[in-house]
C-alpha cells in the first residue's frame, strides 16, 4: 500500500518510541527504513535491553517501577524535548492508549502517532463506546443500561440480561476486569472483587453487564484512516484462542464465515471509524455467535499486538502507515485495489510455566536459536544473553508464519515452533504445537472459551500437567 507520490518522509524527523521490548524493536526498524532518527526510552533495569541497543538514542526515563518510567508522561516528553523528536510512537500497552499522554504530546508541539485524544477517551470507556453504538445503530451484545454502581443495581440488571453473563470494567482491557458468571450467587460473590480488580488496574472501578455468548468467536477488523476523510479495512483477524481473555493464537484472514456475514463486518468496522472520526490505525473487535449474528465488542485505539499476521497477507508496514498518517499524508489507495494473499499466523510465545498454571517464568535467556526461511518472521525485543524481566509483559517473541493457504501456514508454523529453541527460561513453545495440532483448530470450530472449555480437558482431565 503506497500514500500520495508526490508526498515523502523527511529524513529530518526523529521518533522516539515510548516502549519497549519486541514493539519498540519492530517500530526502530520501520523507522530506520524510512530514514527517520530514532530515540529509545528506558527503565533503569531496562539499560543495554535490545531496543536500546538499535536506536540512534537511548536516555533513562526512570527506576524499575512502570509508574515512575514507562508511565511517566512528564519524563517521557522532557526525553523527547532534550533530543528534538517531533514525533513519539507509543506502542503496545504502557500509554497507548492514553488520551492525557496524546494531549501532553500535542501541548508539547510533538506529533503524536495515534489517533486524536477525543477518539481515545471514548474508545477507551467500554461503557461509553457500547452507548455510542447504541446510540448510532450499531449492533451491541444486550447488556446492562449503563454502568452498575451498587450491587443492588447489578443484581436488577442481571435478572433482565439472565445468567450466563460478563461483568466487565469499563476501563477495562488485557483480559482485566472480566468475569463469566452462571448465576446470582456468582454475581454477588464477584461483583465487590471485579470492582476492586478495575480500581486497582485501571483507576476506576465502573463496571457494566453483558450477556455472555457462548461458543461466540472474537473476530476483529484493522481499520486505517487518514485526516482527510479517508478511511480503509485491512480484513479481519481471527483472535477466538484465549486463556482468561488472554490471545495465544492469531491468524489472518478469519475463516469459515459466511461472506455476506464478512462483508456487512468488515464494513461495519469501516463506518464505525468514520462515525467516531477516528484517524490513524486502529482496531474494531466483534463476537461472532454460531449462528452467524455479529456484535461490537470495542475498539482498540492503537497497532495490535497481533498486526504481524495482517501485514503479511495485505502486504502492508502498518507502523510506517502510523507514521505517514500522523504526518498529514493522504492515503492514496481505494479499498477495492487492497487485495488479500495468503494466509498467516501468529503464536505469542511468552516466559511461563505452563505445567504450574502459566506461572511466569522469568529469568536470563541462557540460549536462543529461532527458525528462518521463506515465510517465517519473528518479532522479539530479545537475544542470547537478555533478561526477561518479572516486572512487565511475559512475551518473549512472536513466531509469525504465512502460506499460500491456511493449511500451509499452520504446517509452516509446526516447522518452526520445531526449530525454535530457548534455553534459561519456561515457556509455553509446546503449548501452541498441540494447539495447531488439535482437530478443532484445523477445521475452524473454535471460539473464546475453547481452551479452558475443550481443550484442557484433554489433558490430565483437565489439568495442565502434560503440556
Amino acid at each position: 500500500m503506497r500514500f500520495s507520490d508526490t508526498q515523502r518522509l523527511t529524513d529530518m524527523e526523529t521518533v522516539l518510541i515510548a516502549n519497549r521490548g519486541e514493539i519498540a524493536v519492530r517500530i526502530i526498524r520501520t523507522c530506520k527504513k524510512l530514514g527517520l532518527s530514532t530515540v529509545a526510552v528506558y527503565a533503569e533495569n531496562d539499560a543495554g535491553s535490545m531496543h536500546t541497543r538499535l536506536a540512534d538514542v537511548s536516555v533513562c526515563i526512570g527506576p524499575r517501577p512502570a509508574e515512575k518510567s514507562y508511565l511517566n508522561i512528564e519524563s517521557i516528553i522532557a526525553a523527547a524535548k532534550a533530543y528534538g523528536a517531533g514525533l513519539i510512537h507509543p506502542g503496545v500497552g504502557f500509554l497507548a492508549e492514553s488520551a492525557p499522554f496524546a494531549e501532553a504530546c500535542g501541548e508539547a508541539g510533538i506529533r503524536f502517532i495515534g489517533p486524536d485524544p477525543d477518539a481515545m477517551r471514548l474508545m477507551g470507556d467500554k461503557q461509553k463506546a457500547r452507548q455510542f453504538m447504541i446510540d448510532n445503530g450499531f449492533p451491541v451484545v444486550p447488556g446492562s443500561q449503563g454502568v452498575v454502581s451498587t450491587l443492588k443495581e447489578a443484581v436488577s440488571a442481571a435478572k433482565t440480561v439472565g445468567f450466563p453473563l460478563m461483568i466487565k470494567a469499563s476501563k477495562g482491557g488485557g483480559g482485566k476486569g472480566i468475569r463469566i458468571l452462571g448465576c446470582m450467587e456468582d454475581l454477588e460473590r464477584e461483583y465487590p472483587l471485579v470492582c476492586r480488580e478495575a480500581e486497582m488496574a485501571f483507576g476506576d472501578k465502573s463496571v457494566y453487564i453483558e450477556a455472555y455468548l457462548a461458543k461466540a468467536r472474537h473476530i476483529e477488523v484493522q481499520v486505517l484512516a487518514d485526516a482527510h476523510g479517508n478511511t480503509l479495512h485491512f480484513g479481519t483477524r481471527e483472535c477466538s484462542l484465549q486463556r482468561k481473555n488472554q490471545k495465544l493464537l492469531e491468524e489472518a484472514p478469519a475463516v469459515h464465515i459466511d461472506p455476506k456475514v464478512l462483508d456487512d463486518i468488515q464494513k461495519t468496522a469501516v463506518e464505525i471509524a468514520k462515525r467516531v472520526g477516528y484517524k490513524n490505525a486502529g482496531t474494531v473487535e466483534f463476537l461472532l455467535t454460531d449462528d452467524n449474528v455479529f456484535y461490537f465488542m470495542e475498539m482498540n485505539t492503537r497497532i495490535q499486538v497481533e498486526h504481524p499476521v495482517t501485514e503479511c497477507v495485505y502486504g502492508v508496514d502498518l507502523i510506517k502507515a502510523q507514521i505517514q498518517v500522523a504526518l498529514g499524508h493522504h492515503l492514496a489507495v481505494r479499498q477495492e485495489k487492497i487485495t488479500q494473499r495468503g494466509h498467516a499466523i501468529e503464536c505469542r510465545i511468552n516466559a511461563e510455566d505452563v505445567s504450574q498454571n502459566f506461572r511466569p517464568s522469568p529469568g536470563i535467556i541462557s540460549n536462543m536459536s529461532l527458525p528462518a526461511g521463506y515465510g517465517v518472521r519473528i518479532d522479539t525485543g530479545f537475544q542470547s544473553g537478555d533478561e526477561i524481566s518479572p516486572y512487565y509483559d511475559s512475551m518473549v517473541l512472536k513466531l509469525i508464519c504465512f502460506g499460500d493457504d491456511r493449511h500451509e501456514a499452520i504446517a509452516l508454523s509446526l516447522v518452526a515452533l520445531d526449530e525454535l529453541h530457548i534455553d534459561g527460561i519456561s515457556h509455553n513453545k509446546e503449548f501452541a504445537k498441540k494447539m495447531l495440532m488439535e482437530a478443532d483448530f484445523a477445521s475452524g470450530n473454535v471460539h473464546t472459551q475453547w481452551i479452558e472449555q475443550e481443550f484442557f480437558k484433554r489433558f490430565n482431565g483437565g489439568g495442565h500437567g502434560s503440556f
